[in-house]
């Protein structure tokens, strides 16, 4: 995806990096998944072929470490109670797996709809 991007800028801007990233980490603090086990591209909802797609294309071990994640966290949740100690997750194990795998989906996906949408000019 070209263009302009505000997370782009912000990114590439030591200033507002800086400023923004306390407010990003009591955002996600605030969240909450990660007391739950969670990873960020877990809590992404399946609600659409590019995503459905992407958690296919996931590794075996991936998705059984996603579905053990997503039902320890029912688990919590069920017994209104929040991971402890050892089993919340760090701020350094919440890797973007699932990212990744959504923006190549994304862009096959496009340009399938490019292709799909040539208009012969010839006469």
């Amino acid at each position: 995806m070209s263009g302009f991007s505000l997370a782009n800028q912000v990114k590439a801007s030591k200033f507002w990096s800086k400023t923004l990233q306390p407010v990003a980490n009591a955002f996600i603090s605030a969240s909450g998944y990660r007391k739950l086990g969670l990873r960020y591209d877990d809590i992404i909802r399946e609600e659409t072929d590019i995503i459905r797609e992407a958690i296919n294309r996931l590794p075996e071990e991936e998705l059984y470490g996603r579905a053990f994640r997503m039902k320890t966290a029912c688990q919590y949740s069920l017994s209104h109670t929040i991971a402890t100690g050892d089993k919340v997750l760090k701020p350094e194990e919440d890797v973007r797996y699932l990212t990744p795998v959504i923006d190549e989906v994304a862009s096959e996906f496009a340009e399938k709809e490019d292709f799909n949408n040539i208009k012969s000019f010839s006469k």
